[in-house]
């Protein structure tokens, strides 16, 4: 069964940085896309970054410059490096991963297989 568990949350004034892990584990296949997504109570689930099997990265608008997602294949676990954290990015960050390809790389919610519990990032200003 597969799992993810994500770690790294943290309270941070506004200018820090954090890095949050997600680690895989209970499978063997690779994972055609893994992606971030954060979440503000009363709002929807919004997809930060992704990346694919090959390394290749795509971001959403507001973190794009800020946040570098990258991951550790041999480990099966996923990062994303957070700089120049701003309190807009207080969320709940979860990771999230499918193995099917399909129609290629989505930050929808809904393209998601697996997830992790989440982890809670607040920033101060």
């Amino acid at each position: 069964q597969v799992h993810l568990v994500e770690s790294g949350g943290g309270a941070v004034q506004a200018g820090g940085s954090l890095r949050l892990s997600c680690a895989g584990t209970g499978y063997s296949f690779r994972m055609c896309y893994m992606a971030w997504f954060r979440q503000v109570p009363g709002k929807e689930r919004e997809g930060v970054a992704l990346v694919d099997s090959s390394g290749v990265t795509q971001y959403a608008g507001p973190v794009k410059g800020r946040f570098t997602i990258f991951q550790d294949s041999d480990k099966n676990t996923l990062y994303l490096q957070m700089n120049t954290l701003t309190p807009e990015d207080t969320a709940i960050y979860y990771c999230a991963s499918r193995q099917w390809c399909g129609a290629g790389p989505d930050l929808g919610p809904s393209a998601y297989t697996y997830w992790g519990q989440g982890t809670q990032v607040t920033v101060s200003s």
